[in-house]
């Protein structure tokens, strides 16, 4: 029996596929100056670059400082992602602790790795400032349809960010990266959502941005529904993060469209929904200034 039946949800591609359908025959018609503020505000600002270094983080971050001032009728954006060595120049670069530190750990982007090790970077990230940690789901037992031992990676670094968390005096997130690029039908999808949630997650998210294909509108569809199913089972709201090749203002839109129209307006919030992007930042201030703004 799959996680998905326990919830009663098997996806319906003609339906999606309709409502996608829907979706993007209308995002004109919503975009709306306060919209392009509203999915700035849920920006996890990311940069994870091979030549990131402790200088490159802090200048980024030294721009979203300058921001408030440069753009004071705009929100900051919820965080600043990077690699989880560097979540110590993020805590301690930024001026506003509304920005979050989110790094992403547990041996990114691939998740290969022994579990002590990913523990143990996880630790080092929270310990070194991170608010939220981005795990990858680990595909290696996923795909061979051992769900326990990837089910049992989650629930292991859930407990170590609780304890360290704890130990510090402060509540941190867990993002769960599902790669849906890598699974291969929404059914997979459907089940790595809930065995995500089921184990603690407090965001399931899509990609990590560095296979062929990220987000899709129909792996968020997908993802969403689970959510709600989860959320009738179980009462307890977990958050969506789009990520990977999220770069047009459209694009944004079009995923805010889908958390709208199917989780409702308490979801349309940074502690909830959320966009990993490198270059969607500059995108939502040009379609806003309606002219070509480079500013991160």
């Amino acid at each position: 029996m799959s996680i998905s039946s326990k919830y009663g949800y098997v996806p319906d591609n003609e339906a999606i596929s309709r409502h996608l359908e829907l979706i993007a025959g209308n995002l004109e018609e919503i975009t709306t100056p306060d919209l392009l503020k509203s999915c700035f505000s849920i920006m996890d600002l990311t940069t994870l670059a091979n030549e990131d270094t402790p200088a490159s983080v802090a200048a980024l971050v030294e721009k979203v400082n300058s921001f408030e001032k440069d753009y004071p009728d705009w929100p900051l954006p919820a965080s600043v992602c990077v690699y989880p060595n560097f979540a110590s120049v993020v805590a301690s670069v930024r001026k506003n602790p509304k920005l979050h530190v989110t790094t992403v750990a547990g041996c990114f982007p691939t998740s290969q790795s022994f579990l002590e090790v990913k523990l143990h970077e996880i630790e080092l990230a929270v310990r070194g400032g991170a608010d939220e940690i981005d795990i990858v789901l680990a595909l290696n037992s996923f795909l061979v349809g051992n769900i326990d031992a990837a089910g049992e990676e989650i629930r292991a670094s859930r407990e170590r960010i609780d304890a360290v968390a704890a130990e510090l005096g402060r509540p941190v997130v867990l993002k769960v990266i599902l790669e849906t690029g890598l699974l291969v039908t929404p059914e997979l999808i459907a089940d790595a959502s809930f065995l995500a949630m089921e184990n603690g997650a407090d965001f399931i998210k899509t990609s990590t941005g560095k296979v062929k294909v990220n987000a899709t509108p129909q792996s968020a569809y997908v993802m969403c529904e689970c959510i709600k199913k989860f959320y009738e089972a179980s009462g307890k709201k977990v958050g969506f993060k789009a990520a990977g090749g999220i770069s047009s203002a459209q694009d944004a839109v079009c995923y805010w469209s889908i958390v709208s129209t199917l989780l409702g307006k308490e979801w349309l919030n940074k502690d909830l929904f959320r966009f990993g992007v490198s270059r969607l930042a500059n995108q939502l201030l040009t379609a806003f200034e309606q002219k070509t703004v480079n500013y991160f």
